[in-house]
């Protein structure tokens, strides 16, 4: 089994910046794609941005130019950077890893854009 736990979620304003940070732990032979997800209510979860193993990425059209994706292999943790934050970006974020053992799940972290 692996466990994600995901952090740093929260309130800002329009135009801010919020960083989200998960951590994968268990029972973890290799990771390969790590992804961050969204849904706002009403709406179907969306991929926001993802990054392979080797570091290449993808991103949404939607957050393309303001949101990062990063990850660290050696500590099994991947970061989004989202900066120019917009109301429309509120929504839950979720992480998602894809490794040997199939793709797992965080509880999901709130991010609110609201003045």
């Amino acid at each position: 089994q692996v466990q994600l736990v995901e952090s740093g979620g929260g309130l800002v304003q329009p135009g801010g910046s919020l960083r989200l940070s998960c951590a994968a732990s268990g029972s973890i032979f290799k990771i390969y794609a790590m992804d961050w997800y969204r849904q706002a209510p009403g709406k179907q979860r969306e991929l926001v941005a993802g990054i392979t193993s080797g570091g290449s990425t993808n991103y949404a059209d939607s957050v393309k130019g303001r949101f990062t994706i990063s990850r660290d292999n050696a500590k099994n943790t991947v970061n989004l950077q989202m900066n120019s934050l917009k109301p429309e970006d509120t929504a839950v974020y979720y992480c998602n890893v894809a490794t040997m053992t199939g793709h797992y799940w965080g509880q999901g972290t709130q991010v609110t854009v609201s003045s």
